[in-house]
C-alpha cells in the first residue's frame, strides 16, 4: 500500500471544493498529492423507515439491486452497510466531484424515494485505491472510523499542533505498513467531520486498539467513531 501522510496531512486543514465535472471527465489533482475529489453520501435513518420488516422486505431488496447497479456501472467505487448505528445505515463513495452529480445517482434509489433512508453529502479527498469488485455478490467486514474534532480542537496553528500533527502521520504510515490500515482521506467542507480511516482488521477491537494509538487522538484534537462496514469483497485494497 502506498504512503498516506500525503492524505493525512489534509486531515486538519480546510480542502478547497473545486469546480463540478462530470464522471466521464478526468479529475485534476496536484500530481505530488495523487488526491482525487470524491463525494461521500451517507445514508441515515429516514422519517418513514419501517425496521419491523426491512430485512425481508421487497424495499431492502430494490434498494440492495440499485446500489449494485451504481458499483457495476462504477458511478460508485464502493459502498456498504453500517452495522451497529441505530441513526447511521449505509456509506456510498461516489467517483466523481460533482455533488449534484452524486445526488441525482443516489436520489434515484428506491429506499431513499421512500423515506426509509435520507441523505448527508461531505466532499471527500483521497488516491484512487479502490478496486473493480469480480465477486459483487460477496462481501467482507472492513471497520470504518470518522474522525471528528475532539474536545481539544482548535483552528490555530502552532508549534505544538504541528508536532502532533507529525507525530499523527508518522502514527498512519506505520498503520499502512502494518497492512492495517487500507484507505484513509479527509473531508472537504471543513466541518465537524475531518476525514476517514478504513481498518481492515478482524474484529472492532483491534481497530479500536489501533485507532486509539493516533496522537491526534490522544491529544484530544481528534475524536473517533468507528463502525462495522460491510462492503462487497475485493473492492478495498
Amino acid at each position: 500500500m502506498r504512503k498516506l501522510s500525503v492524505l493525512i496531512a489534509l486531515f486538519c486543514l480546510v480542502v478547497p471544493v473545486a469546480g463540478q465535472q462530470s464522471q466521464q471527465q478526468q479529475q485534476k489533482a496536484d500530481p505530488a498529492s495523487k488526491l482525487l475529489q470524491f463525494q461521500m453520501v451517507l445514508l441515515k435513518r429516514g422519517p418513514r423507515a419501517t425496521p419491523a420488516d426491512w430485512e425481508t422486505s421487497d424495499l431492502r431488496k430494490e434498494h440492495v439491486a440499485y446500489v449494485r447497479s451504481l458499483i457495476a456501472s462504477d458511478k460508485a467505487m464502493i459502498a456498504g452497510r453500517i452495522m451497529d448505528d441505530a441513526d447511521l445505515r449505509g456509506v456510498v463513495i461516489f467517483r466523481t466531484k460533482s455533488a449534484d452529480e452524486a445526488r441525482a445517482w443516489i436520489m434515484g434509489d428506491p429506499a431513499i424515494i421512500a423515506g426509509h433512508y435520507e441523505v448527508e453529502m461531505h466532499p471527500w479527498w483521497s488516491e484512487d485505491v479502490m478496486k473493480k469488485t469480480t465477486t459483487p455478490d460477496k462481501s467482507m467486514t472492513a471497520y470504518l472510523a470518522f474522525l471528528v474534532r475532539g474536545d481539544k480542537w482548535t483552528p490555530e496553528k502552532t508549534p505544538q499542533t504541528d508536532a502532533i500533527q507529525k507525530a499523527h502521520m508518522d502514527n498512519i504510515n506505520r498503520l499502512a505498513d502494518m497492512k492495517k490500515l487500507v484507505v484513509a482521506g479527509p473531508f472537504g467542507d471543513n466541518g465537524a467531520l475531518r476525514g476517514i480511516f478504513v481498518f481492515r482488521v478482524g474484529s472492532l477491537e483491534e481497530a479500536r486498539e489501533l485507532a486509539a494509538t493516533d496522537p491526534a487522538v490522544k491529544a484530544g484534537r481528534l475524536a473517533l467513531q468507528i463502525h462495522p462496514w460491510v462492503v462487497p469483497d475485493g473492492i478495498l485494497p
